[in-house]
């Protein structure tokens, strides 16, 4: 057995997604004795420099925040080592941990990945299933080796995916999933009943991290593709389409019925624009013109209307 009020832990995470699992280790009563986060990055068009969401809630709870550049440099090993940890928490640190940090902790590092592994191993898994079509996905604890999320598994939670869910939506979701699934870890550990099951690297598949350019809409694909890709890249980098030579960003989008050639307005109103697909029709919801607002379609169509017969994906002369 473990003495959870002595398992003295070190936090690495980053953005909001790790907020949830820093508050229930918080809640816990753990002796988190240091949170490492990335460095302070300049935000908006001010430029002002902003820190990561992770360094504020530690500093409102009055935990040591320590924010190297590079966590594999001699200096940063040597602060880690002088907190001792036991165990290290690892929830979007944004930085690959060297071998020699995942052999402080005697109880070594343990990751809350955003993917039932070994699927969408990588940087944007919660992306990749909803593009992918996954019908179910959730997180995965594992103990971290040197690898890319290749570690032992020790404990999964699922969920399903709802059929208009986008990517922000279903990362709020899996963000409280994950603390769920580290509390049973954590639960566990301290029982000694952690069970870690190697993962099967056949079944493996990658989810690298997004760009802009990812966003790019084939128009001759299916309708339910072109639904899965809107959903998966909302709220960034987002789906968008040519129209007279201009980025057309696409927000919010519906399944529907229609047929034409591929990108052409089948109809335009305040319930959207009805796009022809390879295989059915999408019903785009919510626009945007570059330098504007996401605007729903009909304020939209008021802005720049788009009558039937106009065709997305392609560039003026």
């Amino acid at each position: 057995m473990i003495d959870k009020k002595k398992l003295r832990t070190v936090f690495m995470g980053t953005p909001t997604f790790a907020l949830a699992t820093l508050e229930g280790l918080i809640e816990a009563g753990l002796p988190l004795v240091g949170v490492f986060t990335q460095p302070d990055r300049p935000k908006g068009r001010g430029n002002r420099l902003t820190p990561p969401p992770v360094k504020e809630l530690a500093q409102s709870h009055g935990i040591p925040v320590f924010q190297p550049e590079r966590l594999r440099r001699p200096e940063a090993v040597e602060q880690l080592r002088q907190l001792a940890p036991d165990l290290i928490v690892v929830v979007a640190y944004g930085q690959i941990l060297p071998q020699q940090v995942l052999d402080i902790p005697r109880y070594g590092c343990i990751n809350v990945h955003a993917s039932l592994l070994p699927r969408h191993r990588g940087a944007a898994p919660i992306n990749k299933a909803i593009i992918e079509g996954d019908p179910m996905t959730g997180v995965t604890t594992m103990r971290m080796d040197a690898g890319l999320d290749t570690g032992a598994m020790l404990v999964k939670h699922s969920l399903p995916i709802q059929p208009n869910e986008t990517a922000g939506e279903l990362h709020d979701r899996l963000a409280l999933l994950g603390r769920e699934a580290m509390q049973e870890t954590l639960a566990r550990l301290c029982m000694g009943t952690l069970s870690p099951e190697p993962q099967n690297d056949a079944l493996a598949t990658y989810a690298p991290m997004l760009k802009k350019e990812d966003g790019q809409i084939n128009w001759q694909l299916p309708a339910q593709q072109i639904h899965n890709l809107v959903r998966g890249l909302d709220p960034w980098p987002g789906a968008y389409s040519e129209l007279q030579g201009e980025m057309l960003k696409i927000n919010d989008s519906r399944m529907a019925e229609g047929q034409g050639a591929p990108g052409t307005v089948l109809a335009a109103d305040a319930a959207g624009v009805l796009v022809a697909c390879g295989q059915g029709a999408l019903r785009l919801r919510q626009l945007q013109l570059p330098g504007r607002k996401r605007l729903p379609a009909g304020e939209f169509l008021r802005g720049c209307p788009l009558p039937v017969g106009t065709r997305l994906g392609e560039v003026a002369d």
